[in-house]
């Protein structure tokens, strides 16, 4: 009763806290929620800026604790294990910062933004291909919905 009373008086705040935590340590996805504020006739532009912007910061959490942070913090804060890990520096070595368009993408997504905190990468450039990857997705999602309303 109380999470759904604060989804619906604080629905875009709601929406940038569920984004920004989806990209960093709690499995979640804020799709649903996105989904259900423009069911609701929420402007589809400022929905979709309110996502890509809580979940742009989130990654930049994830990248900034692989850029200061230890292994320790990866694992047991992002929940995030060798294997994994070593799959996604294999995929970032490939593709190089081009990988982060697919930041948003489940399992892989916040091990691409810790390992290019951990390898350095200009932030600049880590900003501009994950936020690109994650205003992408929101707007895919954002267009299917509306599409699917009439």
């Amino acid at each position: 009763m109380f999470l759904d009373n604060f989804l619906f008086q604080h629905s875009l705040t709601a929406l940038f806290v569920i984004s920004f935590l989806a990209a960093t340590i709690l499995p979640l996805g804020s799709e649903w929620l996105l989904v259900t504020l423009i069911l609701q006739a929420y402007p589809i532009k400022e929905v979709v800026v309110v996502a890509t912007l809580g979940n742009f910061l989130g990654a930049c959490t994830t990248y900034s604790i692989g850029l200061w942070g230890s292994s320790l913090l990866a694992t047991k804060l992002l929940r995030i294990d060798e294997a994994r890990l070593d799959k996604t520096v294999l995929l970032y070595r490939k593709y190089g910062s081009w990988s982060l368009l697919l930041s948003w993408v489940p399992i892989i997504g916040d091990p691409l933004c810790l390992v290019s905190g951990s390898l350095r990468l200009n932030f600049l450039l880590f900003s501009l291909f994950t936020f690109s990857g994650k205003l992408a997705r929101y707007i895919v999602v954002a267009t299917v919905t509306s599409s699917n309303m009439g």
